[in-house]
């Protein structure tokens, strides 16, 4: 199918991953649709990015434990269709058998009606559990431009960290991906920068006509693991077909220095923790107070925060943090913090380097420091959370490797 000059855009977004590696926040819901940043779900980062970007065709696979996932599409992204916009969830239909996914390429291939519904000229996917910013319609201009029919978003990365990603090599003087390696132990680093690897983002961008002929011919393959990298990719790859995309090279408006380039994957209870800790900074590591480029979300209709003096004289206040509305502070201190709305701390609480969700209440005297704890917990009086990983262990709470404990959504903690 021949390019115009102004591109039909389909964007899919894949939403279906189980999120074992995230338990127990996955327990009751969809990896994207786990909260972020007080008032945000994974997912809204992916949306706002190609929303800002001008492509408001969105569809959106899901698949496992997609209830709250759907209804936050469904409440907090609704985009008139005077123009044809619109931002559809889309569960596994099992069209083409009797079966879920196998994959995302498979995820693709089981929806292609989408596709031939559309008649795009241009396809772009997108993971939905990153944390970044990227105006897509960059890549898109790239891609048309580099003649390929596939395009890969790669981040640059120490070569250090290789073996934690699928890392692309391109051809000398080139941006023609020549091999696509699954973790590599001993990698080339760049031309421009030897000591830095490109490691592929989860974001795609194809000539529609390629990608359906792709997850066709991938679904007759019995030997395929019908994923995006780990399949589809390397068959563009081998043909000689795929370029790079380099991340550096994305301009968002209203980025600052620090933030430029941000991308992370949150696909651990550890590096999610540790993305939530990017946000509290005096000059945050990633800036969610841009309004050139917003992050999008449903918003609930709560009152704002409040801080006020509690029993005896106790104070309200929080210090480095995020405190979503709705909230009340009551006496207790909250330091370098994530609070999202709707959470209640009673006096002489105390919460530190820890994300509090929706609807959470700390009683008189509680300590929770370095936890993530889930929606509507109730941590007791004279509670301790995060103060000592063996106890919180015994308790039954899940402790990360590097010290988190998790308190998982209507999990009980004793006195």
């Amino acid at each position: 199918m021949p390019l115009v000059a102004t591109p039909n855009v389909l964007a899919i977004v894949l939403a279906g991953g189980e999120g074992k590696r995230l338990m127990p926040l996955t327990a009751d819901r969809a990896k994207p649709a786990v909260p972020f940043g007080g008032t945000y779900r994974l997912i809204d980062f992916a949306l706002s990015n190609l929303v800002n970007a001008g492509y408001r065709k969105v569809v959106v696979l899901t698949q496992y434990k997609s209830h709250s996932l759907d209804r936050h599409i469904s409440q907090g992204w609704r985009m008139s269709n005077l123009f044809g916009s619109y931002i559809a969830s889309v569960p596994a239909q099992q069209r083409v058998g009797q079966r879920w996914y196998l994959g995302s390429a498979d995820a693709i291939y089981q929806s292609l009606n989408l596709v031939s519904d559309e008649r795009p000229d241009i396809v772009v996917v997108v993971g939905a559990d990153h944390v970044y910013r990227m105006d897509f319609s960059q890549m898109v201009d790239a891609h048309i431009a580099s003649g390929s029919p596939c395009s890969v978003a790669a981040i640059r990365q120490p070569i250090s960290l290789a073996d934690q990603f699928g890392v692309i090599q391109t051809a000398p003087g080139s941006n023609r991906i020549a091999e696509f390696l699954e973790k590599p132990k001993d990698p080339q680093g760049l031309e421009d920068s030897p000591h830095e690897v490109l490691a592929s983002m989860g974001n795609y961008v194809f000539d529609a006509d390629a990608l359906v002929d792709a997850v066709t011919r991938d679904s007759e393959n019995e030997g395929s693991k019908h994923d995006m990298g780990g399949d589809i990719v390397p068959d563009f790859v081998s043909r000689g077909q795929a370029s790079v995309y380099d991340f550096k090279d994305n301009e968002v408006p209203g980025a600052t220095d620090r933030d430029r380039a941000y991308w992370r994957d949150v696909g651990t209870l550890d590096s999610y923790f540790e993305a939530q800790m990017d946000l509290i900074s005096v000059l945050p590591v990633f800036n969610l107070y841009n309004y050139e480029w917003p992050i999008i979300t449903a918003q609930d209709y709560y009152p704002p925060a409040k801080f006020v003096h509690g029993w005896q004289g106790t104070y309200g206040h929080a210090v480095n943090s995020i405190v979503s509305q709705g909230t009340v502070v009551s006496g207790a201190l909250v330091e370098k913090s994530v609070v999202s709305p709707n959470v209640r701390l009673d006096s002489w609480a105390h919460v530190s380097e820890s994300v509090l969700m929706d609807g959470v209440q700390v009683g008189r005297h509680a300590v929770v420091q370095r936890a993530i704890v889930d929606k509507f917990v109730t941590v007791p009086d004279d509670a301790r959370i995060g103060v000592d990983p063996e106890e919180d262990r015994a308790r039954g709470f899940h402790v990360t490797d590097s010290g988190i404990t998790v308190v998982g959504k209507g999990q009980t903690i004793p006195t």
